[in-house]
């Protein structure tokens, strides 16, 4: 779909919405489209729901049909309809968006170039050519003087598709192979293909329906890597292919049963041992094999258990296990003897410590490298195996992002990390280990002329939940801005998956703090800005959680006069949509404005219906709904079937038709029923892209045009356009 349409989209939110003045509303008056009702009876656990949408379901088969049925046929038409409607409404900021456009890809340097990195006597190098849309990814033998070979040019590769993806790249021990991946259409199902790198040319392998991700074994010639099942997407199998065999002939050496599980395989730094991984959200497993000896026997470090997540790296005689074991909540390091793997052999490396989480490890040959996150903030710590040097990489700014890059090499003193803040361009840095002296590699440009740090504000603030709970949030703000209750402020938060956002730079975004919005970034639970159990009281039965803690951020902004109810807004994207779409639902006197991106709305029919892309493996995440506790709290909160008639702020909805993640009718019935409900005059849009899936366009200045459709509807509600 054309994303300058999708960037009219956040306009017709303006018309809807009462502005001050008629500047910018220029439109006749349009009709929304009402999508037909039929009312399908939904009955668990004695509980009833009528979903008039159901209808608006279909399959990949459907989508796909070179010949439409009469169903398929009526969805895309009401989701064209909903297109054309936002169309014409936004058609007067055409302009306006493309100068957004075009003034964040201004900030870019076009002709960017990867800092190199170093793995097995080849540079490897990844970069753009001015005006182009996707990378060229290339190498260079033994030393950067030497000539550049290209790997792959993804323009060329790029030019037949309106979608296309190419990663998982993985060189051969010997040089002279890469495996590859390709996805095509946004479902994440990728086909792996090899290409001979001394001659150019594929070779007649071709292997569908995968991760995208495979790994060699020593001997060249054999691969392994992940099938999904067809119709879930989950990753259940782990096969072995040999080089100038058809695909049909590989061989299962796993198959993860337990629809819970997701399985992966991949080789530890050593290259000593190929792993395969299955995992839970609460359970963990893991089985080795000699990477020299493809055809052997896979051995089980630890089998898995209810509650124990390990992991495993590998270093001389021992392995490496990062673990939960013995209520360690945020983690500990531990290691066990290569021949004697199971848990009763394991002992402490770095023991468990109540206030710190220990997110990953990096192994050397002489350090051992841990990142850890203390109250909130990401730490970089180094240790000799020795025992004889113990220390944390320094950094100064009140909050930032700061992670280990990059690392293949083993026998090396030197680490590559980034750091960045949300004042502060990312860097790449280079530290020596051995005599602590760092060199920076590369610093982010921010062309165009304007930008200095100095002229940005950042600061933490800490908001009371109405439990008491301490929640962080990050702000950054132009130095010339007035805080005050006239102020724009875009919150924003994730809150699922224990996954953490860290405060990090954006360039795109100081189109907004130029402008004079605040952006803020609430550390709400669900995920582990303050540790493990910030995620354990952020999922299931204590999700709300998190719907509370943002709630209460936004009324923490607005009782210290950051801003005020008239110009504050939320955004949140996936799981981070079902916490705007509730948070909507809740509170929504206090939002003029709300971004829902791919939003996980209907969460009972999902998480009910296990045919569904990612629905088992989720169980320990939300729930899972056949229990009658569980459906109950569910219900009472997911955003859909909580739609009520009642005003709600001015909304606008993104989604993707070949969404594997979030399935384009969970935001479509979202805003079909809100069209029915709501009591408000305040503008209402849905957007599909019709191309693309969850994570939305795959060429970089693409995806930009996705970023100023959310700030053309921000700027546009604001009177800033």
């Amino acid at each position: 779909m054309n994303q300058i349409l999708k960037l009219s989209v956040l306009i017709s939110i303006i018309f809807a919405s009462g502005c001050k003045s008629d500047k910018h509303m220029n439109s006749v008056d349009l009709k929304a489209p009402s999508a037909e009702k039929q009312a399908e009876s939904l009955t668990i656990h004695n509980s009833t729901r009528i979903d008039n949408y159901f209808w608006m379901r279909l399959t990949d088969e459907q989508k796909t049909a070179k010949n439409k049925d009469n169903q398929t046929q009526k969805v895309e038409a009401y989701l064209n309809a909903e297109n054309e409607y936002f169309d014409k409404v936004t058609a007067s900021t055409n302009k306006f968006q493309k100068e957004l456009f075009e003034e964040m890809k201004g900030r870019i340097k076009e002709d960017d170039t990867s800092v190199p990195y170093f793995r097995n006597n080849y540079f490897y190098i990844t970069r753009f050519e001015k005006g182009s849309q996707y990378p060229i990814y290339s190498r260079k033998n033994k030393s950067l003087e030497s000539d550049e070979e290209i790997l792959f040019d993804v323009n060329q590769e790029a030019k037949e598709y309106e979608y296309f993806q190419l990663g998982a790249l993985n060189v051969s021990p010997d040089n002279k192979l890469v495996a590859f991946a390709t996805d095509t259409v946004s479902r994440r199902q990728y086909t792996i293909q090899i290409k001979h790198l001394e001659t150019g040319k594929l070779l007649t392998d071709k292997i569908e329906n995968t991760t995208g991700g495979s790994v060699w074994s020593n001997d060249n010639k054999t691969l392994f890597y992940t099938k999904k099942d067809p119709l879930t997407l989950r990753s259940s199998s782990i096969y072995r292919h040999v080089l100038g065999t058809d695909a049909s002939e590989d061989v299962v050496v796993f198959e993860e049963k337990d629809e819970t599980y997701s399985t992966y395989v991949y080789k530890t730094k050593s290259h000593k041992f190929i792993v395969i991984g299955s995992s839970s959200t609460l359970s963990s497993e893991f089985r080795i094999i000699s990477a020299d000896k493809p055809y052997g026997d896979w051995m089980v470090i630890q089998p898995r258990e209810d509650n124990l997540e390990y992991s495993l790296a590998h270093y001389g005689d021992y392995f490496y296990i990062q673990t939960n074991k013995d209520d360690a909540t945020n983690f500990k390091l531990m290691k066990t003897p290569v021949n004697k793997t199971t848990k009763e052999n394991w002992v402490d490396v770095i023991p468990h410590r109540k206030e710190t989480l220990l997110e990953d490890v990096s192994i050397f040959k002489n350090y051992l490298v841990i990142e850890e996150r203390s109250n909130g903030l990401g730490k970089i710590r180094i240790k000799t195996w020795d025992g004889k040097e113990d220390y944390y990489l320094p950094f100064d700014e009140e909050t930032y992002s700061a992670g280990v890059y990059t690392n293949p090499e083993f026998d090396t003193d030197v680490i590559r990390y980034s750091y960045n803040s949300m004042t502060t361009p990312n860097s790449v840095i280079d530290f020596n280990m051995k005599n602590q002296t760092k060199e920076i590699k590369k610093e982010q440009e921010v062309l165009g002329g304007k930008f200095d740090k100095n002229n940005y504000k950042s600061e933490r603030v800490w908001a009371t939940a109405r439990d008491g709970k301490k929640v962080a949030i990050s702000l950054v703000y132009h130095k010339d801005t007035e805080l005050n209750k006239n102020t724009p402020l875009l919150q924003y938060a994730y809150g699922s998956y224990g996954y953490t956002i860290s405060d990090g730079f954006s360039s795109t975004r100081l189109s907004l703090l130029d402008r004079g919005f605040v952006y803020a970034l609430a550390h709400i639970r669900g995920g582990q800005y303050l540790g493990r159990e910030w995620y354990n009281d952020g999922k299931m039965m204590n999700k709300k959680n998190s719907f509370f803690d943002f709630i209460d951020c936004s009324k923490y902004l607005i009782d210290n006069n950051y801003t005020s109810e008239k110009h504050l807004y939320a955004m949140g994207g996936s799981a981070g949509g079902l916490l705007v779409g509730a948070v909507s639902n809740l509170n929504p006197e206090l939002y003029n404005g709300i971004i829902a991106a791919v939003p996980f709305v209907d969460v009972i029919s999902t998480m009910l219906d296990e045919s569904i892309p990612l629905t088992t493996g989720e169980f320990d995440e939300w729930g899972n709904p056949k229990e009658k506790e569980a459906y109950d709290y569910m219900l009472s909160y997911s955003p859909y079937d909580q739609v009520t008639s009642k005003d709600y702020p001015n909304m606008l909805v993104t989604t993707g038709y070949f969404d594997s993640q979030v399935q384009y009718w969970e935001p479509a019935k979202w805003v079909a029923k809100l069209r029915e409900l709501k009591t408000d005059k305040n503008t209402l849009l849905l957007h599909t892209n019709m191309d693309v899936g969850h994570g939305g366009a795959s060429g970089r200045f693409d995806a930009l045009k996705e970023t100023a459709i959310d700030y053309t509807f921000l700027l546009a509600l604001e009177n800033k356009i």
